[in-house]
């Protein structure tokens, strides 16, 4: 993907999104003039990936306000927060929804115009800056974590953290990215990421065409590998991160993150200061994304398991502060004890966007 391509932007008034679902076998644009549209695409995971999302969030607001038949900035912040509740139902867990949705809201809630047409305006340039902002902390996470990535590493890499998963560029294959276009020889272990095989059909296509070798493995067989012919890291991104560090992120990860401790692996998370969520005091407290049974019960359509059979589908699990080695943000890497240096690295950035 060239930066020509981004994973959401905005075109001829319309937000337009790759249709996920559909790679690796084709690629194709999907636009949308309604937030309603923005919402549904969010929630059956046309775009996915906590960055992406609050893009994604971004410039829905950005199209409310355009559809709008509101005559007045009040009955316009009126709209504005019917299509925020709607947008924020989309999905549960990624924080960085939200903290677009709050964002977009502050901007409309302060502008001080009183032209609706103003009001539209700043509120699609907040979304292109926010969109803008995506791919720039995305490159400076890429460099911070690069640094933690020896010549000639092994690495293991759950579900899609690329461009597909932000803007552009990526978080924790970002990291590979940066790593790569440095010059380290590299070699990625691709959990296919079960149940719906982002790590098979989307990181895999994105490495393909980056030209970084990998290889795709079954979910399961990371363990054989840090035990067989070995492995120098984990990269993982997260959906949200508690206060103590407990990282929630793609179902697979605490698992993954459990036997990178048994081999003694570094397990590192990779993810913008936005998705560390300082009001959620621990993991347990996060709340769990449960996606329909068919995503389990069937693979493209077609059925794997015996009828009548039942299945649960939580999206995202916990890992646990104590298997994290690093946190990788854009303003550095963050050491344990996470609860300590996660309120220093907040308590040093300027709060203005919360």
């Amino acid at each position: 993907m060239s930066e020509d391509v981004r994973t959401i932007f905005w075109e001829n008034d319309q937000v337009c999104m790759i249709n996920q679902p559909a790679l690796p076998h084709t690629f194709e644009i999907k636009r949308y003039d309604t937030y309603q549209e923005v919402a549904d695409a969010i929630k059956t995971m046309v775009i996915r990936g906590a960055p992406a999302i609050g893009a994604a969030a971004g410039f829905g607001m950005a199209i409310a306000a355009r559809s709008s038949k509101a005559a007045t900035v009040p009955d316009l912040i009126e709209d504005l927060k019917q299509a925020s509740d709607l947008l924020a139902k989309s999905r549960p867990t990624a924080v960085n929804l939200f903290w677009a949705l709050k964002r977009m809201m502050k901007r409309a809630e302060t502008a001080g115009v009183d032209s609706v047409d103003g009001l539209r305006d700043i509120l699609l340039e907040e979304a292109q800056k926010l969109a803008d902002e995506d791919v720039e902390i995305n490159k400076r996470m890429g460099v911070n974590g690069a640094a933690l990535v020896p010549d000639k590493a092994t690495i293991v890499h759950h579900c899609n953290t690329g461009s597909l998963a932000t803007v552009y560029w990526g978080t924790a294959l970002g990291v590979v990215r940066s790593a790569w276009e440095q010059g380290k020889a590299l070699h990625v272990l691709v959990d296919e990421t079960r149940p719906r095989l982002q790590g098979a059909r989307l990181t895999a296509w994105e490495l393909k065409n980056l030209g970084i070798p990998h290889t795709v493995i079954a979910d399961g067989a990371s363990g054989h590998y840090m035990r067989r012919t070995g492995v120098d890291l984990c990269l993982v991104g997260s959906d949200r991160i508690a206060a103590n560090g407990d990282v929630a992120n793609k179902i697979g990860t605490y698992n993954l993150a459990v036997v990178a401790r048994e081999n003694g692996v570094p397990f590192y998370a990779v993810a913008p200061f936005s998705t560390i969520d300082m009001d959620i005091m621990h993991g347990d407290l996060i709340e769990i994304e449960e996606r329909g049974a068919e995503e389990v019960t069937h693979i493209r359509g077609q059925r794997i398991t015996p009828e009548g059979s039942p299945a649960g589908n939580p999206a995202f699990d916990v890992t646990p502060n104590h298997l994290i080695t690093a946190i990788v943000t854009e303003y550095g890497v963050v050491r344990p004890p996470f609860n300590v240096n996660l309120r220093k690295l907040a308590d040093r950035i300027d709060g203005s966007f919360r």
